[in-house]
Parts: C-alpha cells; structure tokens; sequence
C-alpha cells in the first residue's frame, strides 16, 4: 500500500515538472531536451554531445551560438555525475529560459525516472520536449484476467496498454445428453465430476499465477466466460478468499481464448479505469464520517492540519492536487529571527503579507516553494501518509470548496478551540509581562 502511496506522488511530482517544463520557452534554439533509456551508455551520450558541440560552433549568429554552446557544455558537465546510466534512466533538461520579467535564467534538472522509461531522446529546440514524460503518468495498475468457457481457460494480466497471457490449456468437458438408460444418472455424475475438476484446476493455477508472498500480485481481477463457469467459480469455496475479494467484475463474452480475452479487456475498460477514481472516493467518504460522527479525530484548513501534523497526530493527510498554498521562510533583519509564513497567492499579494505585525517592519523573504511541494518532500517526518486527491469527483469537489482542500485524519482526538484558546491566553501572558516591565 506504501509503494502505491509513494508512487502517486512521484506521479504528482511529474506532472508538476512537465507543466513547469511545458510553459518555459527559451531565446533561440539552446534547450536541450535528453533522455536516456536505461540500457544505453554515457560515454556514447558523450560522444554524441561532442559532436554537436562541433556542429554548433559553425552557427552563424552569435548569440544563438554561444547559448547553445553553453548549454551543451552544461549539459555535458551533468552527464560527468553520472559513472553509468541509472536502473530506470535518465532525464536531464538543460537551456536557458525567459522568465515573467523577460530575464534570462538558466535551468538544469535531471533525475532518474520512478519507473523505467524506454524512450530515446535528444532535441535542441526553442522549449523542452515532455512528450514522453506523459507515458510515465500512464496507470501502470495491474489487473488480471480469467476468461473460461467450456473448451478452456486463458489468464491474462493487462497493465497499461500491454497485455499479456500467462498461462493457457484447453479442456474436453461431456456435454449434456439424454441417453444412457440406466446409465444415464451416471454419465450425469461423471460429467458434473469433470466440470468440478476443471473448477478445482483454474482455482488453483488462478492462485499460482495471481498471488505472491501470500497476497495478490494484481490491484482487481476480472472474470470472463461464455457459460456459467466463471458465475460458478467465482462463488465456489476452491476459488481462494484473497483472489475473491479482488474480483472487479463478472463479464459475459461471445468467444473464448485470446479474442474472449480482448473482448472481456474492451467490456470492462471503464471499471478498470475508474478504480484509482473509486479508492480516492473512499478516502473522502471516510474523512466525512468521522466529520458526520463528530470524532474529533479530523482536522481541516492550514492552520489546525499543521498543529495536528506537528504533534504527530496525523494518520493520513489528503490535500488537492492543486491546492493554491505557498510557504514562506522570511526574515526580520532586525531581531534575525525567522519565521515560517503559509499564504494564498491571493493573500501573498497584500499590503500587510510581509511585515512584523507588532514593528512593522518588512520581512525578507529567504525561501519560497509552493506548500504542496514542500510536504511532498518532508511528510514522512511526520509520521503521516499524504493522499493526492482530484476534485473530479463530487465527494472531491465538496472537500476542495468545503474544507480548502487540505485536511486529515487523526490517530487520536485533538481539540482545536483549546489548543487556539491555549495560544491566545499564552500571548496575552506574553503581553502582560511586557507591559507590566
């Protein structure tokens, strides 16, 4: 479950990466967008920026010239921290950009990818090129697949846009019929024996393919079939509790084998699809019963989540992916004591934003990141899980309006009013004891 958490917020961090990569635009051709899959070498990277640092020497404008000379040298200096290409690649962008006052500011990001990225890639262009940092976003949720009819069985795991069979074997199963004589009860029981063994064996190679380390190995299952069977299995005590409660849904299709199997991929696209959608519409539902049940165990708003995340009581912190917070590290260079501001680009913009509410004096800002950024990076400090969430669900839309898109809920019950009480008495102690010197 950790790994699924850690995952999405690699995926977060990505695609704040591209729509910052995306709206930088260069002056000339000197952003140099690389990226290297993971089996290639440096030193023929190297050699290739070399060789193009020859090619642009012979630029005609001077300008032009010296940005992209400049910018393949930085790149190539990058490329020295590197002794051999990391497991899932490298991505390294690299040029000099015009920032919003039309200044000149050089960027140089690289990092490895949270996945492995099979792409080959270098362009010096006018902007970066992101194209393929879109196919790391892709869901790469595994799901599984048991398509049996009464000829046999296929499985099959589908994760992204590939798709693989595992396993597949065919089954000659007696048909159903009236003669026999005395026999006929028999030949019944014989064929009811056959069909149950067949069950037993899909169970069991159900098991040997979908489950490792004693859990299943793919995030839900889908049953497909043309008869009865998977109706069938997937109420039948053989069929294993774990691989049960995994089951996404039940599909009836035309045919079995490879086309049942595209055909059962096509008929429930849209359940596979909605399952990170129906997980982030449990977590919201949760956080509103303990808010319905009146637990004390929730928090919303900046304020009291990071009072509950600095006493450590936060279990699981959901903010919007789009949550419009920055946080401000300033300064009063009178006192030299600093401080920790959180603002709203709204409120960031008023008169009174930066200044010592007591001195007036103004504040020096030394440090600003965007607040989602900055939890991303530290909420393990803390001891909590962090949930992205999207407001495109209703439960989604109602916690972003409602609550501000951030919140979280507690390990045990914290009482805000009292600790706010508790603050403001502690200030006008502070007060007293200054006036009363």
């Amino acid at each position: 479950m950790s790994e699924d958490i850690d995952k999405n917020i690699e995926q977060w961090k990505i695609k704040k990466l591209i729509q910052s990569l995306d709206n930088a635009r260069g002056n000339g051709t000197s952003m140099i967008s690389l990226i290297i899959p993971p089996k290639d070498q440096i030193s023929r990277i190297v050699q290739l920026l070399s060789n193009e640092s020859g090619t642009a020497s012979n630029i005609k404008s001077r300008v032009n010239r010296l940005s992209v000379l400049s910018a393949i040298t930085s790149t190539l200096q990058r490329l020295k921290l590197y002794n051999k290409v990391p497991t899932n690649g490298l991505v390294l962008y690299c040029g000099t950009i015009l920032t919003d006052e039309n200044k000149e500011k050089k960027v140089n990001i690289d990092f490895e990818p949270f996945k492995p990225i099979n792409t080959s890639l270098y362009l010096c262009d006018n902007r970066f090129h992101t194209e393929a940092l879109h196919e790391l976003l892709e869901s790469d949720n595994k799901f599984g697949f048991i398509v049996m009819d009464g000829n046999g069985c296929l499985y099959g795991t589908l994760c992204g846009n590939t798709r693989d069979v595992l396993h597949k074997f065919t089954v000659d199963l007696p048909k159903k019929h009236g003669r026999g004589g005395q026999s006929a009860v028999r030949f019944a029981r014989l064929r009811l024996e056959k069909r149950h063994n067949y069950v037993r064996k899909v169970a069991e190679l159900a098991v040997q393919f979908f489950i490792s380390n004693d859990r299943p190995n793919v995030t839900g299952l889908v049953l497909a079939g043309s008869a009865d069977f998977k109706t069938e299995l997937s109420q039948s005590d053989l069929f294993d509790q774990r691989l049960q409660k995994a089951v996404l849904k039940i599909v009836d299709i035309s045919y079995g084998g490879e086309n049942g199997f595209n055909q059962a991929i096509e008929l429930s696209a849209e359940t596979l699809g909605g399952v990170k959608f129906i997980h982030e519409k449990k977590l919201i539902m949760q956080y509103f019963d303990e808010i319905s049940q009146d637990t004390g165990k929730y928090c919303f708003g900046i304020e009291d989540t990071l009072k509950a995340l600095s006493m450590g009581a936060v279990e699981t912190l959901i903010v919007w992916e789009n949550l419009d917070m920055n946080r401000f590290t300033v300064k009063n260079n009178s006192t030299q004591e600093e401080k920790v501001l959180h603002y709203s680009k709204l409120d960031e913009k008023k008169e009174n934003a930066f200044r010592d509410p007591e001195t007036g004096v103004e504040l020096e800002v030394i440090e600003s990141i965007s607040w989602l950024e900055w939890i991303a990076n530290h909420y393990k400090d803390f001891g909590a899980v962090l949930e992205i969430v999207t407001d495109r669900s209703q439960e989604g839309s109602q916690f972003c309006r409602g609550f501000g898109g951030i919140g979280g809920m507690l390990r045990y019950r914290v009482d805000f009013a009292l600790l706010n009480a508790g603050d403001e008495a502690e200030l006008g102690d502070e007060n007293d004891e200054v006036d009363f010197i």
